[in-house]
C-alpha cells in the first residue's frame, strides 16, 4: 500500500532563492534513500499555492508524524549546510565583466556555483562549512565589486531573514572614493597628466628632464588602473581580450620612449570605456526605474486599526488601505471602494482602466487566478479619485511588477544571434590580430626600416584591430530596446526574441481570446411560426441557466440582456448529452436546446427540415448553432458567434504595413467558423479543425518554411508557442503562466500593442545591423592605415570614437516613439 502527503516547500527550504534550486535534488535524494520512501517529487506552485513536495510512503512501515520529522530535519540538514546569496551589485557594466566576475566568484573555495548579469544580479551557492557570505563578499570586494542594496530574494518566502548588515557588505563603493563614478575621474586625472605632460615638454624649453616623465608614468597610472585590473581577471581565468591587447600595445610604445602616446591610448582606451559605462548605464537605469514604482510602505488594517509596514512585511490576505493618487503595493483584489487606476506602468495602457469590488469574497479568496480585470489590481500602478481597500494575493518578491523587473532585467543575458556570431569571430579574429602582429614585428627583415618602427607598427595594428565597439554594438541595442518595450507593457525576454520578432515575415494567432473577445454573443435569433422572439429567448435561457457550460453561459448571460425585466420561466430536472446538448423541464414541459445532429436520435423528436436549413445556413456564416424543440413543436434556433476585437482588422492592416506577408488563424473550431473570423478581420488563412497536436504540427509547418511567430493567450497555446520562432502572450499581467512560456510578453490583454512591439524589433535590428557595419568598418580601415603608417594616437582616437558613436545609437531606442500606421491603433507608449 502507498499513501501520499505534500508539504510546503518553503517551510521546508526557506532560503531558496528559486524552486528550481539545486538543493531542492539534495532534499529530494536525501528522502529517497530513506526506508519505506518510495519516491519524492516537486509540484510547481501558482499564483495562488505554493510549491509543495509530494512524498510517496509505505504507511505499514511510516506514519505521516515520522515523515514530516524527516522532511523537516532533512530540510533543516540541507539549509544548514548550504548557503544562498542574491545581491544586487555595482560594478558589473557588461556581459564581460558579468562572466568574469562570476567565474572567479566560482572558484572561490565552498562557492558551489556562481551566476551574474549584466544588470548587476549577481546569485551564488555555497557551502557554510567552507565559506560564508563575508568571504564572498570580500571576493567580490578585492574584483572592485560592491554589494549595491541588501540580499534581494527573487523569492523571498521570508525578506527580513535574508537581510544583512549594511556595515557588513556595503562599506564601500565601485571603484573606490569617486564611488561609480571612479572610473571616469581617473580617466580624466590621465588626461589632464598627459596634457600637463605634454605642454611641459614642448613648451618649456629649460624643464627638468624627470617631470613631464612623471606626468606620463602619472597618466600611465590612472588610465591603465581599471584596464589592469580587467586584464588580470581575464588572464586568472586565462583569457586574454582587448583590455589585454590595449595594455601590451601601452607597454610597447613605453619600451619605445613614445610615452606621450602610450598614455594618450591608455587616455582614450579609459574614458571610452568610462563614458561607454555610463551611456549603458542609462539604459540599465531605464529598467532599475520599473523597481522603483511600488511603494516602500503599505497602510495595513490591523484589526480597527490602521499602521504603516514596509511592503516586504505584506503576508497574503492582509488589507491595505489605498488613498486617492496613490501608488498601489501589492497584487490583490478590491473589496472595497470604485476607482480608475492607471495600470501604465504594468500593462502599457494609456487610459485608465475602471474597477471595483469583487461581488463574492469566498469565490475571489480561493480562486486569485481567475479574478476579473475590473476587480484586480497591480502594486506599482496608479490609484484614481477613490480610496480602496485591497486584499494582498501575493507577497512583494512575487508581485506581477517583481516579476517583469526580475526577468527584464535578466533579458540582456539572454544572447541574440547576431551577439553568439560575434563571440565566435571575436575568438577568430583576436588570435589572428596577434599573429598579424607577431609577424609584423619582423618586417625589419623584410623591409629596410629599424626594428623600432616595426615594433610600432605591429602595436599600433594591436590598437586598432581591437573590436571594443563591436563587443558592445548588439548588447547596448538590446538593452535599450528591451527596456524601451517595457516602459509599454511590452516584456522581451533577450535579445534573441528581439531580432526575431524584428525578422518575422509570418504571424500565427489563435482565434479565441486572441483575435476574438473570448466570449462567445448571441448574433442570431430565429423562431419558429407562432413563437415570439422572447418566447425563444426566455425558454433557452432559462434551461441553459441550470449548465455551466461556456455556450450555455452565453445564452444566458446575452438572452437576459435581451429580455430585460421579464421572468425567466421556472426550468428542473438538467439532464446533458455530452458534445451535443442538452434536455430540461422548463414550466413543466419537456425541451431540448443543442446540436443539429442531436435531434432525430437517442429518443430525441427531429427538427423540421425549414429549420435545419436555418441552421445551416447559419452555420455556412460561421455561426454556433443551437436548436430549440419541445416535445410538442420546434422553437426556433439561435446562433452564436465570438466576435472579433475591435482593434483586430486594424492591428493586421498594421502589421501588413510593417512587412509581415503572412497572417494565419489556427483555431479548434469549424472550419466555417474560422473562415468567417478570418474573413471579418482580413487574414490571409484560416485553419479550423485543429486539436492542440494540430496546433503544434501547423506551427512547425509554418517555422520550416519561414520565420514565425504564434500569438495566444500563452496557456492553453505553450506547446504551439514553444514550436514558434517568437511565442507571444497577450493578457501576461494576469497569469504567470504566460509571463514564464512566452518569448515577448505583451502584459496587457491588448491587440493592438503587437505593431509597436513589431516596429520596436525591426528598428532594434536595424540599429544592431547599423553598429556591426560601423564597428567592422573601422577596423577594416584602421587595420591597413595602421599598417602603412597611422599612429598610436590617432588610431586610438577613432577606434573609441566609433565606439561610443556605436553606444550613442543604440541608446537612441530609449527615446523611440511610435510611427505610421501603428499610431492609430497603438497605445501611446508610457
Amino acid at each position: 500500500m502507498t499513501r501520499n502527503i505534500e508539504l510546503e516547500l518553503s517551510s521546508l527550504l526557506p532560503d531558496i532563492p528559486s524552486d528550481t534550486d539545486r538543493c531542492i535534488a539534495r532534499l529530494q535524494s536525501l528522502l529517497s534513500s530513506r526506508a519505506g520512501v518510495h519516491a519524492v517529487e516537486v509540484l510547481a506552485g501558482s499564483n495562488s499555492t505554493p510549491a509543495q513536495l509530494a512524498i510517496s510512503y509505505d504507511p505499514d512501515r511510516l506514519t505521516i508524524a515520522r515523515i514530516r520529522e524527516l522532511a523537516h530535519v532533512a530540510g533543516a540538514e540541507i539549509s544548514g549546510r548550504y548557503g544562498h546569496v542574491v545581491w544586487q551589485t555595482e560594478g558589473i557594466n557588461s556581459v564581460r565583466r558579468a562572466q568574469t566576475v562570476a567565474d572567479l566568484v566560482a572558484r572561490e573555495s565552498g562557492v558551489l556555483e556562481a551566476n551574474a548579469d549584466a544588470s548587476g544580479k549577481l546569485v551564488a551557492e555555497f557551502d557554510r562549512r567552507r565559506t560564508d557570505e563575508t568571504a564572498i563578499a570580500n571576493a567580490l570586494q578585492e574584483l572592485g565589486v560592491s554589494i549595491k542594496a541588501d540580499k534581494i530574494a527573487a523569492n523571498a518566502r521570508d525578506a527580513e531573514e535574508h537581510r544583512h548588515d549594511d556595515k557588513d557588505h556595503s562599506g564601500h563603493s565601485h571603484g573606490g572614493i569617486f564611488g561609480a563614478n571612479t572610473e571616469l575621474f581617473f580617466s580624466l586625472a590621465s588626461g589632464a597628466f598627459l596634457a600637463i605632460g605634454f605642454g611641459i615638454e614642448k613648451l618649456w624649453d629649460g624643464h627638468p628632464v624627470w617631470l613631464p616623465f612623471a606626468c606620463y608614468i602619472a597618466a600611465y597610472f590612472f588610465g591603465g588602473f581599471f584596464t589592469l585590473r580587467e586584464a588580470w581577471d581575464n588572464l586568472r581565468l586565462r583569457r586574454f581580450e582587448i583590455d589585454s591587447l590595449m595594455l601590451v600595445a601601452a607597454a610597447g610604445a613605453a619600451f619605445l620612449g613614445e610615452w606621450a602616446e602610450g598614455a594618450l591610448l591608455l587616455f582614450l582606451f579609459s574614458f571610452g570605456h568610462a563614458l561607454e559605462h555610463y551611456a549603458m548605464g542609462r539604459a540599465k537605469n531605464a529598467i532599475e526605474a520599473l523597481a522603483e514604482l511600488a511603494p516602500d510602505t503599505a497602510r495595513v488594517k490591523r484589526g480597527p486599526d490602521v499602521v504603516e509596514i514596509p511592503v516586504e512585511e505584506l503576508a497574503l490576505g492582509d488589507v491595505v488601505i489605498v488613498r486617492p493618487n496613490e501608488r498601489l503595493p501589492a497584487d490583490g483584489f478590491i473589496l472595497d471602494g470604485v476607482s480608475a487606476i492607471n495600470q501604465a506602468p504594468v500593462t502599457g495602457e494609456s487610459v485608465p482602466v475602471d474597477k471595483s469590488a469583487v461581488s463574492d469574497v469566498a469565490s475571489a479568496r480561493a480562486n486569485p487566478d481567475n479574478l476579473a480585470d475590473d476587480n484586480r489590481v497591480f502594486a506599482g500602478t496608479i490609484n484614481g479619485s477613490g480610496a480602496l481597500e485591497v486584499e494582498v494575493t501575493r507577497r512583494s518578491s512575487d508581485t506581477t511588477l517583481a516579476k517583469v523587473v526580475q526577468m527584464v532585467s535578466e533579458a540582456e543575458a539572454q544572447q541574440s544571434p547576431t551577439q553568439r556570431f560575434t563571440q565566435r569571430f571575436e575568438r577568430i579574429f583576436v588570435p589572428a590580430v596577434l599573429a598579424l602582429a607577431g609577424l609584423l614585428l619582423f618586417a625589419w627583415v623584410v623591409i629596410d626600416e629599424p626594428f623600432r618602427d616595426s615594433f610600432y607598427r605591429a602595436m599600433a595594428v594591436l590598437v586598432a584591430a581591437s573590436p571594443c565597439a563591436l563587443a558592445i554594438a548588439t548588447p547596448s541595442a538590446v538593452l535599450s530596446g528591451v527596456a524601451r518595450a517595457a516602459r509599454s507593457g511590452i516584456l522581451v525576454k533577450g535579445g534573441a526574441p528581439l531580432e526575431d520578432l524584428g525578422a518575422l515575415k509570418a504571424i500565427a494567432f489563435d482565434k479565441t481570446g486572441t483575435l476574438t473577445e473570448g466570449e462567445p454573443r448571441i448574433t442570431d435569433v430565429e423562431p419558429e411560426q407562432g413563437v415570439s422572439e422572447n418566447e425563444l429567448l426566455a425558454i433557452a435561457s432559462a434551461a441553459e441557466n441550470l449548465s455551466d457550460h461556456p455556450l450555455a453561459q452565453a445564452i444566458v448571460r446575452d438572452g437576459k440582456q435581451r429580455l430585460g425585466d421579464e421572468t425567466l420561466p421556472e426550468a428542473t430536472n438538467l439532464e446533458s448529452f455530452t458534445g451535443k446538448g442538452i434536455t430540461a423541464l422548463v414550466g413543466g414541459e419537456r425541451v431540448w436546446i443543442g446540436k443539429l445532429e442531436m435531434f432525430g436520435q437517442d429518443g430525441v423528436p427531429p427538427l423540421s427540415a425549414e429549420l435545419s436549413d436555418a441552421i445551416e445556413g447559419m452555420r455556412e456564416r460561421g455561426r454556433t448553432t443551437m436548436g430549440v424543440r419541445s416535445e410538442t413543436r420546434d422553437l426556433g434556433a439561435i446562433g452564436l458567434l465570438d466576435t472579433p476585437r475591435a482593434a483586430a482588422k486594424a492591428t493586421l492592416e498594421a502589421l501588413r504595413g510593417l512587412g509581415i506577408t503572412r497572417m494565419i488563424m489556427i483555431s479548434g473550431d469549424d472550419q466555417r467558423v474560422a473562415d468567417a473570423v478570418g474573413t471579418e478581420v482580413g487574414l490571409d488563412e484560416a485553419w479550423g479543425n485543429l486539436m492542440p497536436d494540430d496546433k503544434v504540427k501547423a506551427i512547425r509547418k509554418l517555422a520550416g518554411q519561414d520565420k514565425v511567430a504564434m500569438v495566444g493567450d500563452g496557456v492553453n497555446d505553450a506547446p504551439a508557442m514553444a514550436n514558434a520562432t517568437v511565442g507571444i502572450a497577450m493578457g501576461a499581467a494576469g497569469s504567470d503562466v504566460a509571463l514564464e512560456t512566452a518569448d515577448v510578453a505583451l502584459m496587457a490583454d491588448d491587440l493592438a500593442r503587437l505593431p509597436f512591439a513589431v516596429d520596436l524589433s525591426r528598428q532594434t535590428r536595424s540599429i544592431i545591423r547599423q553598429n556591426m557595419i560601423v564597428s567592422l568598418g573601422i577596423v577594416v580601415v584602421l587595420i591597413p592605415a595602421t599598417i602603412f603608417g597611422l599612429g598610436i594616437g590617432p588610431a586610438v582616437a577613432v577606434h573609441e570614437g566609433s565606439t561610443l558613436i556605436v553606444v550613442a545609437n543604440a541608446l537612441r531606442l530609449l527615446a523611440y516613439k511610435e510611427k505610421g500606421s501603428t499610431k492609430d491603433i497603438a497605445e501611446k507608449p508610457v
